[in-house]
């Protein structure tokens, strides 16, 4: 023995409060899902700071990396985001640069040890 216009009342049914006697708004539950805030890839930063320097993209890719840790510690995801990819960048390069810097000296390397090998056997 519910009193009306509770929500076990038969008459409600299929009815929006407001709207007699027409099918009205179903309401509905917004759910809003929090995502995860973004890295800030400090510790590549100061792998490249301190292992790998070159045109010191390490060293702005750090203060990249710091900027970015302030601002998510403050709430601004979007800064925090912004600055977090600004840092991964510098990082991509600074690796790719250093990479290729480390390919040319083991070729350059190996190459002249070879040549030293070769002359100092006779065949020139």
């Amino acid at each position: 023995m519910n009193p009306a216009g509770y929500p076990g009342d038969a008459s409600l049914i299929g009815r929006y409060e407001g709207n007699p006697g027409q099918p009205g708004v179903v309401p509905y539950t917004t759910v809003n899902i929090v995502s995860d805030p973004p890295k800030d890839h400090i510790i590549w930063s100061l792998c490249c700071f301190v292992y790998s320097n070159p045109f010191c993209l390490g060293l702005a890719a750090l203060i990249f990396s710091i900027k970015a840790r302030d601002r998510k510690m403050v709430g601004d995801m979007d800064g925090a985001q912004h600055y977090a990819s600004t840092a991964r960048c510098l990082n991509i390069c600074a690796t790719v640069l250093v990479s290729i810097i480390i390919g040319i000296c083991l070729i350059v390397t190996i190459v002249t040890a070879s040549r030293a090998t070769y002359t100092s056997r006779g065949h020139i």
